[in-house]
């Protein structure tokens, strides 16, 4: 009888969670406070108090996605014996990660704000970090496969890079329009026929 009419417990990490998916679905501006309380379960002033503002909710979904949500397509690129072997693993992963069953197509880092009038500049330019980020990450990468004698030190390992982060980038796109896992893997396999001619030396 003691706890009759006690509230519930607050889920932080599930709530969190809900907020994540939704703004994945809807991106930031399209997400209202409404939505957001009523997929997290939680009032107004309960979301302000755990997380300060819809700005910060959605910087801590951003970081939850990228732990939760990215393994299947950044892996690769860490355990890929070879760097052809990495950018393959990774655009594959990229298929299957922005197709699964049960999950919004494409991917929150593309698809969470592009115009800083609908989002404001602060979530924009933290979307915009983090795939500057991803460039950088697979530009590592192929400098690592320079080092390692595996590619020559004169291809442009930002310029193959962006070509390759753009790719995965429209195949968000692709999927949030409804393409198919078949179609996107079609669409990595493409990617990757241009490898040889990307990383091949320039003749002196």
């Amino acid at each position: 009888m003691a706890d009759r009419g006690r509230p519930r417990r607050f889920d932080r990490e599930n709530a969190l969670k809900s907020a994540m998916v939704l703004f994945w679905k809807k991106g930031y501006a399209g997400a209202s406070l409404s939505d957001l309380t009523a997929a997290m379960g939680i009032n107004s002033p309960s979301l302000y108090a755990a997380f300060g503002s819809k700005e910060a909710l959605f910087r801590e979904a951003l970081a939850l996605y990228g732990k939760s949500e990215s393994g299947e397509i950044w892996e690769p690129i860490v355990t890929g014996r070879t760097a052809r072997e990495a950018i393959a693993g990774f655009l594959h992963g990229t298929a299957i990660s922005f197709t699964r069953p049960g999950k919004p197509a494409g991917c929150l880092v593309v698809l969470g704000a592009l115009h800083a009038d609908d989002a404001g500049e602060a979530v924009c330019g933290a979307l915009r970090d983090k795939r500057v980020e991803n460039v950088a990450e697979i530009s590592e990468r192929l400098k690592r496969a320079i080092a390692e004698g595996e590619l020559p030190p004169s291809i442009d390992c930002d310029a193959i890079a962006s070509f390759y982060v753009t790719v995965q980038q429209g195949m968000s796109i692709q999927a949030r329009d409804g393409a198919s896992r078949e179609t996107l893997l079609a669409i990595a396999d493409g990617a990757m026929a241009a490898w040889d001619r990307l990383t091949t030396a320039e003749s002196t």
